[in-house]
């Protein structure tokens, strides 16, 4: 509103303008912000958003430099396609006898947001609010933590997830109505036929073949049992399977170890190549689970290196919960202190040859799981569970990736609560606590959030 006071207040814009740049410079270490020309009115404020949404941005961040009277962007808020934060912040943290009629209306943007703030609620609008100084390091922190969410959200309208094949029969946590799960979410499922896995595999030439095994040489440690051809076979299929999601524009996918096999061409299941490209930032998930490969890379952008894993079985001495899977895991999340192994890995289910896998226990330390649960029409639910990854006992024989995660609630207590919230049995870890990042995406998305 402040053409009311550019004539008593003569410099106001532009004194108010470089407060805005003030909070983006302290902001800078975690967004990288675009800085906007302060706003007056309906024009002005939805071709800035234009501008932003134009420049493929994450997020708005909403700063009052006065009170701003909320019909100007009543109709913005209908069709707006970026995630919203508030920041209900002003120049000066405290009131004091020394301030003037200037200063009242430099400071009076708390009004403004709760002005705005209604408009958003009566739009329907999902969004975040952070109250506070913004020179301290709580405002930051908070900011960030909206920014990380936005990242993840906005990276999902554009998401593709690739099924090879088809999902796996019968299981039923991982389907979703695909249709509901674009609009919603934004997350789109493409199917992959088979053959296009096997015409890209012949295609490779030799030379990325053995490039790929090259590295593997020196970043793992490799077991002296797998065959050349064996070694071959696998890297063949990781190039291929990464190759077509970089043709098509895909940022995580799904194989499922029956259309894999009864497809008839292919010798092994590829288990190292979902590790590895987990590794790249793809998100993962098997057996044709959308829903998992989608939190997972969702979980790469909230956090970095989401892991894709299932809970095992409990151990209840311990208190914890072994997580693994078949054998495609994030070695990311490897233990510091361990190599990780490239082995030669008899494996029954699909009933092809052994398939080289990854293998490692999990970084002990703090961790979160997030499970996707869809409910039905267009109702995603969000169950998270932070908790710890043990320094536990090795499983000599379990040749897949592992760890054991002891929940901050306790096994019986976190397990009563996910089950009854309908928490799926795929999901993604993450290590460290970020329970608040995965609240502030349910904020920004209208995801009903469990934290169990």
């Amino acid at each position: 509103m402040q053409e009311l006071y550019d004539h008593m207040i003569p410099g106001i814009t532009q004194r108010q303008a470089g407060y805005a740049r003030d909070i983006a410079q302290r902001l800078s270490g975690v967004a990288e912000c675009v800085v906007g020309g302060p706003v007056k009115g309906r024009e002005e404020t939805e071709r800035a958003v234009r501008a932003f949404e134009d420049a493929d941005l994450d997020g708005v961040l909403i700063v009052m430099l006065t009170y701003a009277p909320s019909l100007r962007a009543a109709r913005l808020f209908a069709g707006m396609r970026l995630p919203v934060c508030l920041a209900n912040v002003q120049p000066d943290p405290a009131v004091t006898p020394a301030w003037d009629m200037d200063d009242m209306t430099y400071n009076q943007g708390i009004h403004g947001a709760q002005d705005t703030a209604n408009a958003m609620v009566r739009a329907g609008l999902p969004f975040e609010v952070v109250t506070g100084e913004w020179n301290d390091d709580a405002f930051v922190e908070r900011v960030g933590r909206w920014a990380r969410a936005a990242r993840a959200v906005t990276a999902w309208k554009t998401l593709k997830v690739g099924v090879f094949g088809y999902a796996m029969n019968g299981m039923g946590d991982a389907r979703v109505d695909e249709s509901a799960l674009l609009r919603r979410l934004g997350p789109e499922v493409v199917a992959i036929a088979p053959g296009e896995l096997h015409r890209t595999v012949q295609e490779l030439p030799d030379s990325a073949v053995e490039e790929l095994m090259a590295w593997e040489d020196e970043r793992f440690d490799v077991d002296p049992r797998l065959s050349k051809e064996e070694r071959g076979d696998h890297a063949r299929m990781q190039i291929a399977i990464e190759r077509i999601l970089a043709r098509r524009g895909i940022g995580a996918y799904s194989t499922h170890f029956d259309a894999i096999a009864e497809d008839g061409r292919f010798a092994r299941l590829p288990m190292a190549s979902a590790s590895s490209l987990m590794a790249k930032g793809y998100g993962f998930a098997g057996e044709g689970d959308v829903l998992a490969a989608s939190i997972v890379y969702a979980g790469h952008q909230l956090a970095g290196d989401g892991h894709f894993t299932e809970m095992y079985a409990m151990d209840f001495p311990s208190d914890s919960i072994l997580m693994s899977h078949m054998g495609e895991g994030n070695w990311r999340v490897a233990r510091s202190d361990e190599p990780i192994r490239l082995i030669k890995r008899p494996l029954g289910i699909g009933r092809l040859d052994d398939p080289p896998t990854l293998l490692f226990r999990i970084q002990p330390g703090p961790a979160t799981l997030a499970s996707l649960v869809y409910l039905g029409g267009e109702r995603f639910r969000l169950v998270v569970a932070e908790g710890e990854v043990l320094d536990s006992q090795e499983l000599p024989a379990l040749e897949m990736p592992y760890g054991q995660f002891r929940p901050d609630s306790g096994v019986r207590g976190c397990m009563d609560a996910w089950l009854r919230a309908g928490g799926t049995h795929h999901m993604v870890m993450n290590l460290g606590r970020i329970a608040a990042d995965w609240a502030a995406l349910c904020t920004l998305t209208g995801i009903e959030l469990v934290q169990v």
